[in-house]
């Protein structure tokens, strides 16, 4: 059931994608089609916008080529294809052929969508070990660690949760908790649908209809009112355990038609007018701290960051539509490109203030800390898989440094356990809340970086065997003319 689902929903969104190629395609057969490689190819060329190399026909050498050739586009952008081979995806294996197509659909749809709510990650964390970096250019940066993207494919994921529930909030007993069960009513896809266009739908009544008549109805007037392709069928979504994934594409769809949603000049020229004003006044606010906490205690400086960072994020709410809206540098006006650039200036600023609070830690707890950055930079700087060979030889040298840094965990760990935190007066030296951080860090340390480790060894070691792999298949053809001989020789 769940395979036949995401067949039915992956090709409706690749056929709403290529319905914009030229001339356009019409995918019947997900796995049959996507064997030659051009559907993976135009669907590429559609979503990137560029131009990829393909061999015009279609015997099995130029197949495996163009797939090739699609597979070495996505990992140029710094995906992961775990034992996504071209072999299996020649022979229509429809867990690979599902695997690949929703790595696609994650990556140009949800995740370029979910970045434009980036603002509500893009911010200091009071439990982050280290100062965000939240310039442009490295928010851009394709080269990520594998930890990296799983923790912004987790935030991608929970950014389309979160829009989704402040869509349905607006409207009562509406509740979503997930990309599963709570979409089964159909009341969740109504009531972004009243958000979204006032006055398409009629909540009461729908409260009183069944869980198919609601879910007709929402796709009815999603695709004829806001023309969002009709990807799922009421029986795809009322039972007991829905497909995620494919609730996820359709919802994502909706995020797209509110992003495209008109905003005049004028409108959109008060918003950016309010957030600067707004951003200037946290600036001035930050800089007066600095001044009168200069002289104070370790604890009262801790203690007024903490104060500053709670009315922050709470204030910072209602900018978070302006801060985040067309993250294209080339679409920003010379406000919003003001903006962006005040926001940074003060996310920057708060880093700072946060870094020297770290080092200011009275001894032991200041090299322990720097211990744990030093080990969480270790795990968030994995190499990438792009070229694994090269990645390889890093890694080794990464596992060198880590297995050196763990011989002082049980006793960094000993001493922030018994850390007494008072000065001579009885007073404390640190926030209880910042020698928590610290232990929870710990207890992440032990838990997640040998399993981080060893999934990215896994990846590793799959997309060496895959690059091999790939070569192999590709030379596995019967000889053709001198030049075509020659050049799989030179590839050899």
């Amino acid at each position: 059931q769940r395979e036949f689902t995401q067949k039915k929903t992956f090709t409706s969104w690749i056929n709403s994608i290529l319905a914009k190629h030229t001339p356009p395609y019409v995918v019947s057969d997900l796995y049959t089609d996507i064997q030659q490689g051009h559907l993976l190819l135009d669907l590429l060329e559609v979503l990137s916008g560029q131009h990829l190399p393909r061999e015009k026909g279609f015997n099995t050498f130029q197949c495996r080529s163009n797939i090739e050739n699609a597979l070495t586009f996505l990992k140029s952008r710094s995906l992961k294809l775990i034992n996504i081979h071209v072999a299996d995806i020649i022979e229509g294996k429809p867990s690979i052929v599902l695997g690949l197509i929703w790595t696609i659909i994650f990556h140009f749809h949800i995740e370029e969508l979910a970045r434009t709510l980036a603002c509500t990650y893009n911010q200091p964390s009071l439990d982050c070990s280290s100062a965000v970096d939240s310039s442009p250019k490295a928010s851009r940066s394709a080269k990520k660690s594998a930890k990296i993207k799983e923790r912004w494919k987790m935030s991608a994921t929970k950014a389309l949760l979160l829009w989704a529930k402040e869509q349905c909030s607006l409207h009562g007993s509406v509740s979503v908790t997930d990309f599963k069960s709570s979409w089964r009513s159909g009341l969740a896809f109504l009531a972004i649908i009243q958000t979204l266009r006032p006055g398409l739908v009629d909540l009461e009544k729908a409260k009183a209809r069944s869980n198919k008549e609601n879910l007709k109805e929402a796709f009815r007037i999603a695709e004829l009112e806001l023309n969002i392709p009709r990807l799922l069928e009421p029986e795809d979504v009322d039972i007991v355990n829905p497909d995620e994934k494919s609730i996820m594409t359709y919802v994502a769809q909706f995020l797209q038609y509110s992003k495209n949603l008109p905003e005049s000049e004028e409108d959109m020229q008060e918003k950016v007018r309010e957030a600067m004003g707004w951003l200037a006044a946290q600036e001035k606010k930050l800089a007066k701290l600095l001044v009168e906490t200069e002289n104070e205690t370790y604890y009262q400086k801790y203690k007024e960051m903490m104060s500053f960072m709670e009315t922050f994020n709470q204030e910072k709410t209602p900018f978070l539509p302006v801060l985040s809206s067309k993250r294209g540098e080339a679409e920003l006006s010379e406000g919003q490109q003001q903006m962006r650039e005040e926001w940074d200036k003060v996310i920057s600023q708060i880093n700072e203030w946060k870094a020297k609070l770290d080092q200011m830690l009275p001894s032991p707890l200041d090299s322990i800390e720097a211990w744990l950055q030093e080990v969480e930079r270790l795990q968030a700087d994995l190499p990438d898989l792009q070229d694994p060979f090269k990645a390889m030889s890093v890694f080794r040298e990464i596992i060198v440094i880590f297995k050196g840094l763990m011989d002082c965990f049980d006793s960094h760990l000993d001493t922030l356990q018994s850390f007494k935190n008072e000065d001579e007066k009885n007073m404390p030296l640190v926030l209880p809340e910042k020698l928590e951080e610290m232990k929870r860090r710990f207890s992440n340390i032990r838990s997640t970086n040998p399993s981080t480790f060893l999934e990215y060894h896994y990846g590793l070691c799959s997309a060496i065997a895959n690059e091999v792999e790939l070569k192999l298949n590709i030379w596995d053809v019967k000889y053709g003319a001198k030049e075509a001989v020659e050049s799989l020789l030179e590839n050899w």
